[in-house]
């Protein structure tokens, strides 16, 4: 497959590791109940305060995360009874699903308490007892395997040791299936072991990925492609922070040129409100690489008028302090002037490979003066 380079530049803990970590913290999370119980007092759960006023975005870590501010569910209150149960019950499953080695997804989970007459009136519910979960022991959900529906997927020279049961071992190269490898719970918390790979890029809209993938990106540039699939779910956020983390790759986002795919890139980069409380699903050194409102007028791409509610969402993207250096507010200047977006299949006006053998060489050059 080409050239082997790169061992690892820093040997995170491993997946093993973690897993057992978080496993302890769940025994422990029910010995503390237990215990409390049996001393004859009302058990109390505490847990950092995930309300607005007590998220913050911290300059230094360069994402958001929570305040010092705590809660506390107590089964002495009567209205905190059934979020209280509904968490000991979740965090019982969790424990279950990790010493069977089994997962499950977050509809899975919802649909699961009823056999046990947990009563989570919705699945919207039911996920923010999760995160309720996520908040108490520290970490992600995927790290106590409950997964979102599987929709990103990777393609590039890497390869990886599935740590799984009944795959536990067993090797794969990334390029071994030509619409890439789906990034599911078994990927995503499989080992690095080699690579040739030199940069990543992420990708929002599947079509572009595809012509990736036929243009053969991943040879041309040395680099390993990640089909985000817009809004990048977290286990793939968490992939894309690894790849930098562990094996020092450099990444590049490309969205669509408005502010949902600035802010498609910006939740890769720095996080979202909604996950303050976790802190492994960033990858503060990834860069923005376009597409750019002032690609729409260098390379006169067709474009659309923006509506109402793309201005207003621009107009909140400037208020942000995660928007605040050059780059971000030069662009952001350009789309008020002309109010126009476009998405990245734009550039197809040209050809099929014109983002392939002109724009994207051009903008990865113009990148390491950023």
């Amino acid at each position: 497959m080409g050239l082997k380079r790169k061992k690892k530049v820093r040997k995170a803990a491993s997946v093993k590791e973690k897993k057992k970590t978080v496993q302890q913290l769940l025994t422990q999370l029910g010995e503390k109940v237990l215990s409390q119980m049996e001393a004859g007092v009302f058990p109390v759960i505490e847990m950092p305060s995930r309300s607005t006023a007590n998220i913050r975005y911290d300059e230094e870590l360069r994402q958001y995360v929570l305040g010092d501010k705590k809660i506390r569910r107590t089964a002495r209150n009567i209205r905190h009874l059934r979020p209280f149960t509904q968490l000991v019950w979740l965090a019982w499953t969790a424990r279950q699903l990790m010493e069977q080695g089994k997962t499950s997804t977050l509809r899975d989970i919802f649909y699961m308490s009823q056999a046990y007459e947990i009563d989570f009136k919705d699945q919207a519910e039911s996920d923010d007892i999760i995160t309720d979960l996520e908040s108490v022991i520290g970490y992600a959900r995927e790290d106590f395997n409950i997964y979102p529906e599987e929709r990103s997927a990777i393609y590039g020279d890497l390869e990886i040791e599935y740590t799984v049961p009944r795959y536990e071992g067993r090797r794969l190269n990334l390029t071994v299936h030509p619409d890439g490898v789906v990034i599911g719970p078994a990927l995503a918390t499989a080992e690095f072991i080699d690579t040739s790979a030199e940069i990543v890029i992420c990708i929002e809209k599947g079509a572009m990925f595809t012509r990736f993938l036929e243009e053969e990106v991943h040879r041309k540039f040395k680099a390993i492609l990640v089909h985000t699939a817009g809004q990048a779910p977290r286990a793939t956020r968490h992939l894309i922070r690894r790849l930098n983390d562990e094996l020092g790759l450099p990444v590049y986002i490309f969205c669509d040129a408005d502010p949902w795919g600035m802010h498609i890139a910006q939740v890769i980069i720095s996080g979202s409100a909604n996950a303050a409380h976790v802190r492994e699903l960033v990858t503060p050194d990834a860069k923005w690489a376009g597409v750019w409102a002032s690609d729409i007028l260098e390379w006169k791409l067709p474009s659309e008028k923006f509506n109402d509610l793309d201005y207003k969402r621009l107009q909140e993207l400037e208020r942000d302090p995660r928007y605040h250096s050059e780059l971000w507010q030069r662009e952001i200047q350009v789309f008020k002037k002309i109010q126009r977006k476009a998405e990245q299949e734009a550039f197809s006006r040209y050809g099929l490979t014109k983002i392939v053998d002109e724009y994207l060489p051009k903008r990865l050059e113009e990148m390491k003066s950023y």
